[in-house]
């Protein structure tokens, strides 16, 4: 058997595998033999059948799975041996594939395409200089998460007159206009509404400083605004039933419920975070703070990761594709797209591909390497998070490893998991190699930065589109 590489330029190659008779006999007499073995033929017992009737038989079928099976084997062995980075999988040659006759020949000649990962000679220095932004945690933001922890752990208790955010139930009944029960009209006997929901003032008001008890005449209508899906919840009637019920009607307050906040003692610390870490205001507010620039961290991480990506896709932007190549491996190996599909879709599959190779050589380079226990920590950390999402804070640690040996279970959650680290690694190697420009910024800037950016990104993927379709066109 020989096997031959030719190169057509930097990243196309023809792999020709020549294969005689000799190297791939004894294989099919092997098949052939197991395939006696276990055939029953009419007129012979089980193994018995002549050799001559199972050559006529299967001896083609045999002789091609067997030659493709020798062939396979030694074109990716050759390509593991030579070292060969190649992008997709070998493809028959459309150019050089000589024709095949199993009928008559006994030496073949098979001839595949390859495509050839090219050099990325991308670096970066630091003469690179790229914005980091530091998210200002503010004084606003703090006190804002704070009153929503109060929220969130509040109480609900029972009051005398209502409020413009209290929940009223009471009995609902129709009314005709001259302000009796309507025949057939709707009731509910447990109706419940929120005044400060109503988008009409006057209506509102109506309820303010009501009590327990008491019966007010509104129309819902009016008060809601014509608004149907309101109003067929409150009503109980389907959406197109609402625009029928635009008269008053009475509703007796039964109940009255306020929200009230937590307040900010050792119980609220303790729901919020592990028992006896904040023992004060004071230690409330500052690992408040403390979460959220861990937040912003990651924010302000991940916007660099987006920057520095796109420079070293400008680097790597002049590096030459099998672009011939890769768009026939896209088309054969995904029978449900189509030759245009794949042409509107490629830009954004090169540039993903371009990414994944700089990755790999920035992995590489620096030795980039995940441990099993980075993984089983990062597990802990996600099973945690999960918890404390629920309010299920104080939760033994043989519990926590219960629920994290279960996700890890999960090859796609490991993967995510392997994906996450793998990001703040390459993030922490990008941030040593450039030049840093720090700029601190609200976080209200920093998301109106990166909207921009985002809008651009749309933009370009715009005119890429219309490009290849004028393209085409032409």
């Amino acid at each position: 058997m020989n096997i031959t590489l030719k190169n057509i330029d930097s990243v196309n190659a023809i792999l020709t595998v020549a294969v005689e008779k000799e190297d791939y006999q004894p294989q099919v007499q092997k098949a052939l033999s197991d395939i006696r073995k276990n055939t029953v033929l009419d007129g012979f017992r089980k193994g018995n059948a002549p050799k001559s009737r199972i050559q006529t038989i299967y001896g083609k079928s045999v002789l091609v799975d067997e030659i493709n099976k020798l062939v396979f084997d030694k074109l990716f062995d050759y390509i593991k041996e030579a070292n060969l980075n190649i992008l997709g999988e070998p493809l028959p040659c459309k150019t050089e594939q000589k024709p095949l006759d199993f009928n008559n020949q006994e030496n073949y000649e098979f001839s595949f395409d390859l495509a050839l990962t090219p050099e990325m000679n991308v670096h970066l220095t630091k003469e690179d200089k790229l914005p980091y932004y530091n998210i200002i945690v503010e004084k606003g933001l703090i006190k804002e998460l704070i009153n929503k922890f109060k929220r969130d752990h509040g109480i609900y208790e029972k009051v005398d007159s209502v409020e413009e955010n209290d929940i009223v139930r009471g009995n609902l009944v129709e009314l005709e206009e001259s302000g009796v029960e309507k025949e057939n009209g709707i009731k509910n006997e447990n109706a419940i509404l929120i005044p400060s929901l109503m988008k009409d003032e006057t209506e509102k008001a109506k309820f303010i400083a009501t009590k327990k008890g008491d019966t007010i005449v509104f129309c819902p209508y009016k008060a809601y605004d014509g608004y149907k899906i309101e109003l067929s919840s409150f009503l109980k009637i389907k959406k197109e039933d609402v625009i029928n019920h635009q008269s008053d009607f009475s509703l007796v307050i039964e109940e009255i419920i306020r929200h009230k906040d937590a307040e900010p003692n050792q119980e609220l610390f303790d729901k919020i975070y592990e028992q006896g870490t904040v023992t004060s205001e004071e230690d409330f507010k500052n690992k408040i703070k403390e979460d959220v620039t861990l937040h912003f961290t990651n924010e302000s991480d991940y916007k660099f990761f987006l920057d520095v990506k796109q420079r070293l896709e400008e680097k790597a932007k002049d590096i030459q594709f099998p672009d011939a190549f890769l768009k026939r491996w896209l088309l054969e190996t995904n029978t449900e797209k189509t030759k245009e599909m794949v042409e509107e879709n490629y830009p954004e599959v090169l540039n993903t591909l371009k990414f994944q190779l700089i990755k790999n050589k920035i992995i590489k380079e620096n030795g980039i390497q995940i441990e099993n226990e980075e993984i089983w920590q990062r597990a802990l950390i996600t099973v945690k998070a999960m918890l404390r999402k629920y309010g299920m804070i104080n939760i033994s640690e043989e519990f926590i490893e219960d629920c994290a040996n279960n996700i890890l279970k999960k090859e796609e959650t490991v993967n995510n998991l392997v994906d996450k680290i793998l990001l703040e690694k390459i993030i922490g190697v990008l941030k040593a190699q450039v030049t840093l420009e720090q700029k601190d910024i609200t976080f209200e800037e920093f998301q109106k930065i990166t909207k921009e950016q985002e809008q651009e990104q749309e933009q370009e993927q715009i005119q890429i589109q219309e490009q290849i379709q004028d393209e085409q066109r032409f």
